[in-house]
């Protein structure tokens, strides 16, 4: 009779390991079951052990340096939605997730589903077993969950988790959505200009250079600019190339990203932008972690990480070092003059109301407000501007080549 190897929760939640011996693997099922315990999974021997022979032959072969498992943000959202739901429903925690550890959505989904599933029937915690995939759930989000698992309320923290990451996914596609546009338009004219220069312009410079005339200063210049381009158009393109590279290694430092961040926000219409978007997203992530009772220096450590402009982060990194106990948090960000007086004010309000959780969703609101309009704003400035430009470049081809005919043809009335 076959060997089924099991791994099992117990009535306690204890991880119960062992074998049966069952004519297939429903018997199996059932005669664990019948022990009192919740089958997690159930192979049989020589299938667990090919299994685990493989697995190894795999490992041996395998980049030691590979990858690490991590969900894309649209499945990390589905994958709490379901969860929630679940628990919601009155399902335990192990057994919700290994009902969705079932799904097979894909590997990487799967194989953290399952080692959270393991871990749990451990007896780690959620938010402990979450904490070893950083990529896939952030600091933001095992604080919350530790959060909910303190009061108990694990569902319903797990829905506003759903709720603000949401809103922080449409602030993302609103800046992204609002930059389609200009860099199809960048991208086109770029194009055009370069198939102009490598396949028109040396047509029309053979016919000049037959006819013998002598050619405007602008049809000369850009006569030139396409003879540079196709004799040296590779070593253009490895130049520019090397200076992207240097340029992101550059904004990789910590130097180079507070002065491309500083820059930032001294840029018209793009400062409002990136200042509305780094407000909203961090009103929004502290009044959510406060509202869910983790600590104000936590909560403030927390929300550094998820601004992405460095000259802000660092601000309330310097803010949350003045911050001690009894000690507002809307002096510290006041005394930086790069939160506005709104903001601050606003918060004031709140730390004296006790309402902060309240008083931070009204400033979320506001700025995420104001960033619609910014964003409006910056499409209605930057599109005519880019009509402009393509403009000039386009009209001063068309206009030096018009012009060296116009030399030719009265050279030949001469």
């Amino acid at each position: 009779m076959p060997t089924f190897v099991y791994i099992a929760r117990s009535r306690s939640g204890e991880r119960v390991e062992g074998t049966v011996e069952a004519s297939d693997r429903r018997t199996a099922l059932l005669q664990i079951e019948r022990q009192g315990h919740v089958p997690v999974s159930v192979d049989e021997k020589s299938a667990a052990a090919t299994k685990q022979s493989s697995v190894s032959w795999k490992n041996l072969f395998q980049w030691r340096g590979g990858r690490r498992e991590r969900m894309s943000a649209r499945d990390m959202l589905v994958f709490t939605t379901e969860l929630s739901d679940l628990l919601a429903s009155g399902m335990k925690l192990g057994n919700a997730l290994n009902t969705l550890s079932h799904r097979r959505t894909s590997q990487s989904y799967d194989a953290i589903i399952k080692a959270l599933r393991d871990d749990i029937i451990r007896g780690t915690s959620l938010s402990q077993a979450m904490s070893q995939f950083p990529e896939t759930f952030p600091s933001l989000y095992t604080s919350l969950i530790r959060a909910g698992e303190a009061g108990g309320n694990l569902a319903e923290v797990m829905q506003r988790i759903v709720h603000h990451y949401e809103r922080l996914q449409d602030v993302k596609e609103k800046v992204v959505m609002a930059l389609v546009y200009p860099g199809i338009v960048i991208t086109v004219g770029i194009a055009t200009l370069i198939f102009s220069m490598v396949f028109v312009i040396p047509r029309f410079s053979m016919i000049f250079r037959d006819l013998g005339s002598t050619l405007p200063m602008p049809t000369r210049i850009l006569i030139g600019v396409s003879s540079l381009m196709i004799h040296y158009g590779w070593l253009l393109f490895i130049l520019i190339v090397l200076l992207v590279v240097l340029f992101r290694r550059y904004l990789n430092t910590e130097s180079g990203k507070k002065a491309w961040d500083g820059l930032y926000l001294r840029m018209p219409l793009i400062r409002d932008i990136v200042m509305a978007s780094a407000f909203s997203q961090f009103a929004r992530t502290l009044g959510m972690l406060i509202g869910n009772g983790v600590p104000v220096l936590d909560a403030l450590s927390i929300g550094e990480k998820t601004v992405q402009n460095s000259v802000i982060a660092a601000e309330i990194r310097n803010a949350r070092d003045r911050v001690t106990d009894g000690t507002t948090i809307s002096g510290p960000l006041a005394s930086g003059k790069v939160f506005p007086q709104m903001l601050t004010d606003m918060l004031a309000i709140g730390e004296e109301t006790g309402d902060m959780s309240g008083a931070l969703s009204h400033i979320a609101r506001r700025y995420e407000n104001s960033l619609d309009r910014s964003i409006k704003i910056f499409t209605t400035v930057l599109e005519p501007v880019l009509i402009v430009l393509m403009a000039v470049l386009v009209g001063f081809v068309a206009i030096s080549i018009l012009l060296a005919v116009f030399e030719v043809t009265n050279g030949l009335n001469a």
